[in-house]
């Protein structure tokens, strides 16, 4: 294609025809040839043509040398570019039917991941989040700050405050990390043995990544480089009235600070607002609680009184705010078994969560906007 020619087709000016060079024809050769290419050209008609003049040809400006009719050449025999695929036409939906197609294979011939705790991050990733995202994003509207003060990579302990009835304020904690960081980190929730006791939602409690609540495997989680997200009120801070809202319970005996000392993880401490609301607990039938075994029976304006109806939370708008990390690894060893060092930090990080929960507090317009 290198040595083509313009070669002047028939009478008329405006039309031209490109041939390729004759291997035996010499730089002078193209004029001299005029005539026979274009009894060439003549001779070879596209398949299915019977005759008639042959289409013109749009005129390209005349090279004053061989290096330009190579240009034009090369120009006029250039297949044009097939358009873009429109991002959204089919294209984007055949590419998520093979994903899921995909996803479903794997799934069923068992060709995935699940570490020692049970944790499954593709099912995760692809099915669990999916499912919390809707209320993270759509229903609670949670706005994040501050999500620059969790690590881009080591290990990090989250704590933070505990509330609103039903413990939807962890899932919006690991939702607000999985989406928000820039590093697309995955928090390591520590659940109450409660949790793992009732079926179905042990299992799907443990391929979201949660494990027990004890200090052996949160520091192995840390050592690993995990973030592993706490909250010390447990079920004194979930299940308190709403008259206390917003009102931190005790940080149990600072286990998480010790935990965090043995494996030299920074603490960062968080604030969410919205959770209190979304079940405003105005009783607590104990009578009945010890009954089913549970920690508290609720009692709030719509629940037990409309049914399963009852049990959908208020739209709530949320925040969640994670504070500045507070270092441990400047701490010597032994530190983790100072009482007044674990007494000190766990009181330092409970009221920087508390000073941030009335900060937000004083700056929210509406509890539902």
């Amino acid at each position: 294609m290198a040595d083509a020619k313009v070669i002047p087709f028939g009478d008329d000016p405006r039309t031209r025809r490109v041939r390729p060079k004759s291997k035996d024809a010499g730089a002078g050769g193209a004029g001299a040839g005029a005539g026979a290419a274009g009894k060439e050209a003549k001779a070879k008609r596209p398949p299915g043509r019977k005759g008639g003049p042959l289409a013109p040809v749009p005129e390209q400006p005349a090279a004053p040398d061989d290096a330009g009719a190579e240009a034009v050449a090369k120009a006029a025999l250039v297949a044009p570019e097939e358009p873009a695929a429109d991002p959204g036409g089919g294209g984007g939906w055949d590419r998520r039917i093979a994903g899921g197609l995909a996803f479903l294979r794997r799934r069923l011939t068992g060709d995935y991941e699940v570490d020692e705790f049970g944790y499954d991050e593709e099912l995760t990733d692809k099915v669990l989040m999916s499912m919390i995202r809707p209320l993270y994003e759509k229903y609670f509207r949670v706005e994040v700050k501050g999500i620059e003060n969790i690590p881009a990579e080591g290990g990090a302990l989250i704590v933070a405050n505990h509330s609103g009835t039903l413990p939807l304020d962890g899932l919006m904690l690991q939702a607000a990390v999985h989406d928000k960081h820039p590093d697309g980190r995955h928090v390591r929730l520590l659940a109450a043995d409660l949790v793992f006791m009732l079926p179905v939602v042990n299992e799907l409690a443990r391929k979201a990544g949660h494990t027990l609540a004890c200090a052996e495997d949160a520091e192995e989680l840390l050592r690993r480089g995990e973030v592993v997200g706490v909250m010390p009120e447990g079920f004194k801070g979930i299940g308190k009235p709403f008259s206390e809202r917003y009102k931190l319970q005790r940080f149990g005996r600072g286990g998480f600070v010790s935990t965090a000392l043995r494996a030299g993880a920074p603490i960062v401490p968080c604030s969410i607002v919205g959770a209190e609301e979304i079940y405003p607990m105005l009783g607590n039938a104990r009578t009945l609680a010890r009954v089913l075994g549970i920690p508290y029976f609720p009692l709030t304006p719509t629940f037990p009184w409309l049914g399963p109806l009852g049990a959908v939370p208020l739209p709530t708008k949320w925040t969640i705010q994670f504070g500045e990390p507070i270092p441990t690894d400047g701490y010597p060893a032994e530190a983790a078994e100072d009482p007044m060092l674990m007494f000190n930090l766990t009181d330092q990080v409970r009221e920087q969560i508390q000073h941030t929960l009335y900060k937000l507090l004083v700056q929210r317009r509406s509890v539902f906007f």
